[in-house]
């Protein structure tokens, strides 16, 4: 099971990174430098398979949030470098929760509750119509308000499924 962890800040660098592999996949991969407010920095690594809010494009400049599995293995170096798995571009009017939802639709670590509509659309990475219940998954929950409760309700705008 993934164990989302994120990481929030400024772009400042936008990178090719090599991976030594094979020359097909020179250039498929990316390394973005994250720096947050703190000072503290991140590196991404950016996969083919890493997927994008709304297939975001990304650039020096731009606020992002990188999900990680905290439970994957990392070289032990700084900064730090993590295999992103979702990169969501900021913008003004959305949220964005990645985590594990059980049963009642209530995240992992206690702080968000899923009221489903009937308009809420449920989908795969890929964009193709989720058909099946999303409670007990991984989701990436998009919204725009919720309520100031513990955990904090909200109707979202979008689900992704995350089938790993």
């Amino acid at each position: 099971m993934v164990n989302f962890q994120s990481f929030q800040g400024m772009i400042t660098m936008v990178s090719e990174f090599y991976t030594g592999q094979n020359e097909e996949e020179e250039g498929c991969y990316t390394l973005l430098e994250v720096v947050d407010n703190t000072g503290t920095t991140v590196n991404f690594i950016v996969l083919p398979t890493t997927y994008f809010l709304n297939q975001a494009v990304v650039s020096t400049g731009d606020f992002v949030t990188g999900f990680y599995d905290a439970n994957a293995p990392v070289p032990l170096i700084y900064p730090p470098r993590y295999r992103a798995l979702i990169v969501v571009k900021h913008t003004s009017y959305q949220k964005v929760k990645a985590d594990y939802f059980d049963n009642q639709l209530v995240s992992r670590d206690g702080q968000l509750k899923l009221n489903l509509s009937p308009f809420t659309p449920i989908q795969l990475a890929n964009g193709q119509p989720f058909l099946r219940s999303p409670a007990n998954r991984n989701l990436l929950v998009v919204y725009n308000f919720s309520t100031k409760s513990i955990p904090a309700q909200t109707t979202p705008e979008k689900i992704i499924v995350w089938c790993s």
